[in-house]
């Protein structure tokens, strides 16, 4: 989601947090595989895996309600949701969230196996932490938080959505990864001379890429 110039007022409030919340709730799906170790989906209990990273939980959508300036109404989008809940992860859900990069063999069964519930938790977390940055960007931007008042808090949701997508720290997305793969994978769109995004949307992306390649370069 970009603004487009057609949209000359801020969009509508639910449609802003859905674009956040979403690709969120990848995340935390792909995080509750991962941190079974064995990547069998058997072994996922996403319910035990958000009950013990709960105080991340919260702290990270303060933090989204902070610089996307979410109503009350538009932060009970996430629990609408309900990919904070307990259920079951399949792999249907992990095809969905990679894009299907990884493919679709001829039996489904063959979905499960953990090689390639693995690559498929690899590439998802790639796509949806890139786009889960240019969801807070876009929210933030219809807020009117500026990069300089915004920035500092979205990297800080980075820290914690990374943490969130694989516990493994060696492993671990950082914000400075999540940065550079946004700016190569969105901004292009969002900034070429026929993009439909109006003027001051273009600088306001431009000023949040150069504050995060400050801020989160250097870490």
């Amino acid at each position: 989601m970009i603004l487009s110039r057609q949209e000359t007022t801020r969009p509508p409030e639910d449609r802003l947090a859905r674009s956040v919340f979403g690709p969120l709730g990848g995340v935390v799906e792909i995080g509750a595989v991962n941190a079974t170790g064995t990547w069998r989906l058997t072994d996922v209990s996403l319910g035990a895996f958000v009950a013990v990273r709960q105080h991340d939980v919260d702290r990270m959508l303060d933090g989204i309600r902070s610089v996307c300036r979410f109503s009350d109404a538009a932060m009970t989008i996430v629990g609408e949701l309900g990919y904070l809940r307990d259920h079951e992860v399949s792999a249907a859900a992990l095809v969905l969230w990679s894009d299907g990069i990884a493919g679709v063999p001829e039996s489904l069964t063959q979905l499960e196996e953990p090689s390639l519930v693995r690559r498929m938790c690899r590439i998802g977390t790639d796509l949806q932490l890139t786009r889960l940055l240019q969801a807070l960007v876009t929210a933030a931007l219809a807020a009117g938080t500026e990069a300089g008042e915004g920035v500092a808090g979205i990297a800080e949701i980075l820290r914690v959505v990374g943490g969130l997508a694989d516990p493994d720290e060696g492993a671990r997305t950082t914000p400075a990864d999540i940065h550079r793969m946004w700016r190569v994978a969105h901004l292009p769109g969002v900034l070429r001379p026929a993009s439909d995004a109006p003027e001051w949307g273009k600088a306001g992306y431009r000023a949040y890429d150069a504050e995060l390649e400050r801020l989160v370069q250097r870490e």
